[in-house]
Formats: structure tokens, sequence, C-alpha cells
């Protein structure tokens, strides 16, 4: 029979974990949880490493850990600091002992792994510890001497392009930390403004992470309804081991939903790749470059069973993530067959205390048949990042805005769907891929296409693991139905790419010249055939187009079939009314671009040879709008049904 076993911060471990005697740590009742038992957590703030021994025997016998009804329950990785001592100039010191970190104490281990990128070889190293006042993280600078005198900032530096990104609170940006880490005591020195340390909350990370797993397949896990916060997650590259604040640390099934989550130092959601098949051999052998290691992670993986009879099927919905260095949600390979959806994701690396090549909301590795859905993403260095074998991948009805960047697919074959989406950054889609379908989207910014002829990546045979073959990455092969392009600022769009004015356009500008069937392109590499290794050389693939809607100074591409080009601007806006966020739309004539689309309307991927398919191998259906309203025959071009003049639609 399956029990409940409570846990409370009046409790006692030694309790049998009834209401009338409940448990004092949610790890005490992952010691004793079997399948389908659920651990209700009362109100309060517990201070632990959660690590589920056994998870559940399937879906209808999960174990379920969830926050107790209308109560409040706080899990975090922190612990509170008092007894600070000031010294002068508004610095504060305090002498923390080191057996209060455990096994490593996150103040003495760097920000390191494979991709990161440091500009110079004495460019200041940042750490995994943090300090927090009143719930929210101080900044690190490089010596003590630097407390006193840190500047209040109103901008800095994006490493990704160069430019000069706007600070969200400038007030806080004095507010920092440095920490000396001795034989015995870690000494801090902070700055903290006006506030006394010594009568606020003042916090240190202190854990690597919140609620994770030591071994592996501990599977058919449900966490939900519970704050977790302030871990200290080592870089998440695809190429090493990936911690998070929390996650199934390479098992199936796990369901994470309805939690507010923040404040790891790189990582929170991880579901991601393990150690055994790579962990910064790159970094740390220096032989071979990542991207050959990372390949050969995907080889290594099949031989452990990475498969969906054993990894993936993830559920991440309804969250709110935020104030993370890196991801709200990272994972390589452990990510497959998985859902992200409903979840609010905001303030990811807008800090920029450090950079490397893996930063994100989102940013997945082989995200096979995972379906990125309802997502609301703003206020990130970049929204979406897909990266390597993006197939049966499905990116819908989400909304992001005030992103550096949108959406990033790279180095992927497809087939891959982007449809019904909001994309409102000064760039919307980076394409350095092939055998996308972008259908019935809103874009705002600019598309850049890149070809990509020094990494050749695997494709997959369908809604599979397996390997069925790799290519490099032409460019085309994509499909582009009913979208409307709202050009907005043009130099702000270039300030915000990654690579340059080459290839990036607003409209679809950037595939003039595309040949426009499979007919047309394998005539013109016949005129070029020297034999067949060099039959199809670099010439970029078709581009199918029919239905675009082009205003505000958008392009659309010589090769483009049935363009809609109006005169005149569209109106775009996220407006915040209170705890509301509304989306406000206007694109006057965007509606007489009436078409109805289906997946007969799609030409299969060309390399890979797969048709679009759902997950559950039928077709893909174009039936549900950005509102969740029902699509069926002709609709106006875009992502709402009834088409985008004066439309309204609440996001949050």
């Amino acid at each position: 029979m399956a029990h409940v076993l409570h846990v409370s911060v009046d409790g006692s471990d030694d309790a049998a974990g009834t209401p009338d005697a409940p448990l004092r740590t949610i790890d005490r009742a992952a010691r004793l949880a079997r399948p389908g038992d659920t651990v209700t957590v009362h109100a309060g703030t517990y201070r632990e490493w959660v690590r589920p021994r056994r998870g559940g025997s399937g879906e209808n016998r999960r174990i379920t850990y969830q926050a107790a009804p209308g109560e409040h329950v706080r899990i975090t990785g922190s612990e509170p600091v008092t007894d600070w001592e000031h010294v002068g100039e508004g610095v504060w010191r305090v002498e923390v002992p080191n057996t209060l970190f455990g096994e490593v104490n996150p103040f003495a281990v760097e920000v390191d792994g494979d991709w990161i990128v440091r500009p110079g070889r004495d460019d200041p190293r940042k750490h995994l510890g943090a300090v927090y006042l009143d719930g929210r993280r101080l900044l690190e600078v490089p010596t003590a001497a630097d407390v006193a005198d840190a500047p209040r900032r109103t901008e800095v530096v994006d490493d990704w392009t160069g430019t000069t990104v706007p600070v969200a609170d400038p007030d806080r940006t004095p507010r920092v930390w440095h920490a000396e880490v001795g034989a015995d005591v870690t000494t801090v020195h902070a700055s903290f403004g006006d506030a006394d340390p010594n009568a606020a909350l003042v916090e240190i990370n202190v854990r690597p992470t919140v609620f994770w797993p030591t071994d592996h397949h501990v599977d058919f896990i449900t966490v939900r309804g519970f704050e977790l916060c302030q871990a200290a997650t080592q870089w998440a590259p695809p190429t090493a081991n990936q911690p998070g604040l929390i996650g199934p640390n390479w098992a199936r099934g796990w369901v994470i939903e309805g939690n507010d989550i923040h404040d790891a130092t790189c990582s929170a959601v991880s579901l991601g790749k393990e150690a055994s098949t790579g962990d910064n051999y790159a970094s740390d052998r220096g032989d071979k470059p990542g991207y050959q290691y990372q390949l050969e992670s995907v080889f290594s993986a099949r031989q452990i069973g990475w498969d969906r009879e054993h990894i993936g099927s993830h559920v991440v919905r309804d969250n709110h993530i935020h104030h993370c260095g890196q991801n709200a949600v990272v994972g390589h390979l452990g990510c497959v067959f998985s859902r992200i959806e409903r979840n609010h994701i905001h303030d990811i690396a807008n800090d920029r205390e450090f950079y490397g090549h893996e930063i994100a909301g989102i940013k997945l590795h082989a995200p096979l048949d995972v379906v990125i859905a309802d997502n609301r993403i703003h206020d990130c260095s970049l929204g979406i990042w897909l990266d390597w074998q993006t197939q049966g991948t499905r990116i819908t009805r989400n909304v992001l805005w005030d992103n550096s960047r949108d959406l990033f697919v790279e180095v992927s074959h497809g087939p891959y769907v982007v449809d019904h989406n909001v994309l409102a950054s000064p760039v919307s889609v980076e394409n350095h891929s092939q055998g996308g379908a972008y259908v019935r989207n809103l874009l705002c910014g600019t598309v850049g296409l890149k070809q990509m002829l020094d990494r050749a990546t695997p494709y997959h045979r369908a809604h599979s693991t397996q390997v069925a073959g790799y290519a490099l990455i032409l460019t085309g092969d994509d499909r582009w139905i009913g979208n409307v392009f709202a050009a907005g600022d043009l130099d702000a769009a270039y300030d915000a790419d990654s690579w340059g004015r080459i290839g990036s356009q607003t409209g679809t500008a950037a595939y003039d010249g595309y040949p426009t069937s499979l007919e047309q392109y394998l005539t013109e590499m016949g005129d070029r055939w020297d034999g067949d290794h060099n039959r199809f050389g670099s010439r970029v693939q078709p581009y199918w187009s029919r239905g675009n809607v082009f205003l505000g100074g958008a392009r659309a591409a010589d090769v483009e079939h049935e363009p809609l080009v109006l005169n005149g601007t569209a109106r775009v806006e996220v407006v915040t009314q209170g705890d509301e966020v509304w989306l406000e739309v206007d694109v006057p004539g965007a509606d007489a671009a009436v078409l109805d689309v289906t997946a007969a309307d799609l030409p299969p991927v060309r390399l890979v040879g797969l048709e679009f398919e759902d997950a559950d191998g039928h077709p893909t259906r174009f039936d549900t709008d950005l509102a969740g309203e029902p699509l069926a025959g002709p609709h106006p071009a875009g992502p709402l049904a009834g088409g985008l003049t004066n439309a309204r639609l609440r996001l949050l």
C-alpha cells in the first residue's frame, strides 16, 4: 500500500512520519519512501540536499515530493551567516569555518569546464560560492580591496556580441563580495549598501545542489510546489557531467512542476548528461577539441543504455525559473522525449559574471522528440538554444521578448518545427542548421543563416536514439509558411547578432538565390558534378515558402513564393499590469494572407529522409494557435487564429 510521509521543521528524523509525528528532514523521508509513496512537506525552510534513494516503478507508482497544500516550503543550498564585523568604508567581514561546507567549499572552486571562455590568462576567475542579502545575490569582485570601491553600474558588456546591455537593477551592483579560502576558515568581505548584515538575512551557498540523486536510474519522481534555491552548481557543458540545482541525474520519467526555482550559480533544472560519457576531457586533457569529445559522447551513451526505455521522457512544467548564471533548463542526451511547457523563465545570465558557449534560458543538445511549448521567456542573454541533433523537436506557442536573441538552432539536420511563436527581440532566429519548418510565427527581429562546413553532426532514425548518419550543415532545406515579419530596429538587431551582418536580414532575405525545389537543386548539382563525392559540394539546399507577410521594412527573399508585402509598421508590445502580463499586437493588413497548413505542405527533410511527425509518429498537426484556440481550415498568417489586428492576449 502507498503511504504518505510527513515532514516538518518541528519534526524528528526518529519519528514515524505521520501527521502527528512528522520527520524533520526531507532527505530522511527520501530514505524511507517506496514506489507509490508521497512525501508531504510542511511550511518552513529546509537547508539540505535531498538525495532520492529510489524511484517509482512506473507512471502509476511514482514517488511524489510535494509541498503541503497552501504552505510555503523553501529548500535551499545555503546557510545563514551572522556575526559580521564592520571594518570601515561600508565593508563587512566574517570568518566562516570550512567545516560548514562539507566535502567541497564552493568559494574555493572556480566556474570552469569545456566551452568556458576567458578573454585572457589573467582574467579574474569567478567561483561557485555566492553571498545573498535577503534573498538577492551579490556580485563577486576579484580582490578584497575592490569591495570598498565597487561602482554603480548601469550597463555591462555582453561577451557574445561585444556590445553593452543595460543592468536591470543598477542600485544592486555596488553590493559585492570577495572570499579568501584558508586552511580552516573562509574569510568573506562584503558590501551591503545601507543594510546591516547582522539585522538582515545573509546567506552563503554551501551545497552543490538541492534536489539531486547520487545514483543513476532513480526513475519516476515528481517534485511539486517548492521554492528551490541557492545552489553552487558547476558549469554544465555538453561534454561534461551536467549538475543542476534539481534534476534526475540520468534517469527516466521525472515530473518537475509548479516550483519557484532560482539562484543556481550555473544551471537550475538539468535533464542532462552524466560523467562516464565524458567529463570536461577537452579542457582537462587538451588533446582533442570539445567537438570530438561531444561526438564520442553520443556513441558512449548508446553503449550505456541511452534509449527511450531508460532515459528521458521528463516533464518540466508550470515552474518559475529565474536569476541563474547559465541556464534555466539544460540537458545533453538525457533530455530526449521530454516536454518543457508553461514555464516562466527570466533573468538568466544577465549579470554576465562569466561567459561560455552554453548560456541560454533553455539550452539543449540532442533534444530528440522534445516539445518546448507555452513558455514565457524574457530578459535572458539568449532565449532558446537548440544545439546538435534537433530532430523531432517542436517549439510551439512560446512568447519570447527582451532577450538579446530569441531562438538559435545550431548544427542540426531536422526535421524540427517552430510554430505559433512570438519572437519579439532584436534577433528572432539564428539558423545554423537545416531541415526546419517555421509555421505561423510572428517575428520582430532578424533571421540569420550560416553554413557550418567544419562540423559534421549526427542524425537519427525516426523517434529513436539510434544514430543513422552524420553530415555537414549546408543550410537551406527549410520551410517558411504563414509567418508575419514585422521588422524592428535593424541596427539593434545587428548589435545583438553574434556573428555580424553576413547572412542576417529582416524577413527572409537571407534566403536570396536559394533553389526552390529539390529538382532545381539536383539539376544545379548535376551541372557541377565531377564525381559523386563532390556532387553536392557546399551548395545551399532548397527553400520552400508560402503565404508569408512582410511589413515595417522586412524584406522577402527574391525567391519567396506568394509573399504579402505591406506598407506601414506593426505594434508588438508586452505590457505589465500589476501581476498580469499581456501581449498586445496590431499588424494592419496581415490578416489578408489566409491559408491552411498541414504536414502535407512540408516536403520531407532531404538528408535525414524523414517526414514532419509529432513524437507519436503521426503527421505534425497545426491545430492549436498561440492562445490555445483550435485551428481548423484556413486562418490568417501569424500565431493567432483571429489574426493580428488589435489582438490582446494574457501571458501571465
